[in-house]
């Protein structure tokens, strides 16, 4: 082998051992107390990689990455004023979506996916629990998220709280968002990631699906986890 092509090939290995080991300093500074270093490095890759090193799973969505962990606790108020947890939905399996009631577009096609996902379910869909999480706190209020829900599906939740909680289950979801204001427009808007998540029932994701997937594809995961879960059983 030349001795350039050498060098090139030495080189090349010496930086990705260099960027490597700074994706790992890097994971080391930012993870939280409730992570583990794999958890902050496997979340940052998949960052990177816009999420799409998740494996497809059975009956389609996309499985996690091996050592990334989304979902857990929190701390939430519902559309009806009551303050509630993840252990209010013990046992249930959730259908979650991070998204906000004046979204013009994406929000409400997602959303009544995952209505159309439930009702082609049939009886297995009362098993899941479909909950909408605001990322604009500011204005939706429980009573603004209590008239919306009802536009997609009757047993839709939706939940809000203080910025710092909205902040929290974001981060634990790895859910982008951010605030936009455009010169052209007299209020602002939200700029937002728009996974689906399946959670289960101990609220660790088991499961998520890219924007646009088809119900069809939902439901036939969710039906693939739930019978999966009950084989375990």
């Amino acid at each position: 082998m030349p001795a350039a092509m050498l060098r090139v090939i030495r080189l090349s290995a010496l930086a990705l051992l260099l960027m490597v080991a700074g994706l790992w300093g890097y994971a080391w500074v930012r993870k939280s107390p409730q992570e583990t270093l794999g958890e902050s490095f496997a979340a940052l890759v998949a960052g990177a990689f816009g999420h799409q090193t998740g494996l497809p799973s059975a009956g389609g969505g996309m499985q996690l990455p091996p050592g990334l962990t989304l979902g857990g606790p929190f701390r939430l108020t519902d559309h009806a004023g009551r303050s509630v947890t993840e252990q209010d939905f013990a046992g249930r399996w959730l259908l979650v979506y991070f998204g906000f009631t004046y979204c013009p577009d994406v929000c409400p096609t997602e959303l009544g996916t995952i209505a159309a996902a439930l009702d082609l379910m049939g009886a297995e869909g009362e098993q899941v629990t479909p909950l909408l999480i605001t990322i604009d706190p500011q204005r939706d209020t429980p009573q603004q998220l209590a008239n919306y829900v009802t536009l997609f599906h009757p047993r839709l939740i939706g939940l809000t709280g203080t910025a710092e909680q909205i902040q929290e289950v974001a981060r634990r979801y790895r859910v982008y968002y951010a605030r936009v204001q455009r010169p052209d427009m007299t209020d602002y808007t939200m700029d937002h990631s728009s996974f689906i998540y399946l959670a289960g029932p101990d609220a660790r994701v088991r499961a998520l699906f890219r924007p646009e997937t088809p119900p069809e594809t939902i439901a036939a995961a969710v039906q693939a986890q739930l019978r999966a879960a009950r084989a375990r059983s």
